[in-house]
Order: C-alpha cells, then sequence, then structure tokens
C-alpha cells in the first residue's frame, strides 16, 4: 500500500520520503527531552543506529516514513510516519514527531498531518487511521481534533513517566470524515 513514496508540498512544509541525508534531523529529535516526554520515547539510539534507520525506510512497502522539511529553506524539522499497517482492515497507525520546541507553535504538524492524510485518503484505498497521545499533551491532541481525529477512548495509565502514570487518548479519522471535512 505505501510502495509509492511521495514527496508532498504545502505552504510552510515539504513532505520528503525520508533518507540518509536526513540523519542528522533524526539524531536531534531522539535527543531532545521534550520531544522525548511528548511522544513516551524511553528508548535510546546511537548515532549509527539513526543512520542506518533513516537509510532502510524506503524498502518497505508496509509504512510511510516522511521528513518534515520547511518550504522556505528545506530544513529537517521532524517526521511524520504511517505505520502499523492492517491491509486486510485497511487501516494504520499515525506517528509524528517534531525536532523539539524551537519549531513548536509555527504550523509544521498541522500542514504535514493534513498533507499526508489528503494523501493517502485521495490515493489508496486506506479507511482508517488511528493513533494515541497523550493525555498531558494538549497541543497536540487539538491539532489531531482540529484536522478531523475523533476521540474513540482512553487507555488508563498507558505511560509512566518520572514517577508519575499518564493515560492515553485513543484516536481515529476515517476516510468519511477527512472526505467530510473539506480539508
Amino acid at each position: 500500500m505505501f510502495a509509492d513514496k511521495p514527496t508532498l508540498y504545502g505552504k510552510r512544509v515539504t513532505l520528503r520520503p525520508v533518507g540518509p541525508e536526513h540523519a542528522d534531523g533524526l539524531w536531534e529529535l531522539v535527543n531532545d527531552p521534550e520531544t522525548a516526554r511528548l511522544t513516551g520515547s524511553h528508548g535510546e539510539f546511537d548515532r549509527t543506529a539513526a543512520d542506518i534507520w533513516y537509510g532502510s525506510r524506503g524498502d518497505h512497502d508496509n509504512r510511510l516514513d516522511l521528513a518534515i522539511c520547511t518550504s522556505d529553506d528545506d530544513e529537517y524539522v521532524g517526521e511524520v510516519v504511517l505505520n502499523e499497517l492492517d491491509a486486510h482492515n485497511l487501516s494504520c497507525n499515525l506517528r509524528i514527531a517534531l525536532v523539539g520546541p524551537r519549531v513548536f507553535g509555527r504550523g509544521y504538524g498541522t500542514e504535514a498531518i493534513r498533507l499526508v492524510l489528503d494523501h493517502v485518503f485521495t490515493t489508496t484505498d486506506l479507511h482508517r487511521i488511528g493513533l494515541e497521545v497523550f493525555a498531558f499533551n494538549d497541543r497536540a491532541a487539538h491539532v489531531y481534533r482540529k484536522v478531523g481525529f475523533v476521540e474513540e477512548g482512553v487507555r488508563r495509565d498507558a505511560l509512566r513517566w518520572d514517577g508519575r502514570w499518564h493515560d492515553a487518548i485513543v484516536m481515529a479519522i476515517l476516510a468519511s470524515d477527512w472526505a467530510a471535512t473539506g480539508n
């Protein structure tokens, strides 16, 4: 379903298939403490693993990994990924991460999500895209609702961070939801 790795153009961002040329940006992203908290990432990466990861994403037709780059100077500011493809049920997961607070609040994430949703719902048979967002991440939850995601439930105490438990909000958007938004 994701064998085609498109480049998608918006006003603020361009989404490009990730490659080794984006590994410096990925390295910044995985080492930002606020990004780690917002995504619940406890794992540690080494630089070689980052290089290998971004160098191999194009080989997978069951996922779509796109670098979020600014339209004006092509600077890497994050990634948006469709993964966990369930081809039988025409569904997948969406995840997005930005490199850190220096790029928050500029509309990059909102536009990136809209671009990828429009691409997928107009060029594939995908029916449903789901995600989880931690309850403390109000900014992301707001963006997801704004682009059409609907809350489906809550996974209680899904994340333990700094000794405290946090819920995960389960959200999804259907192809029919996207069509109804007029995005």
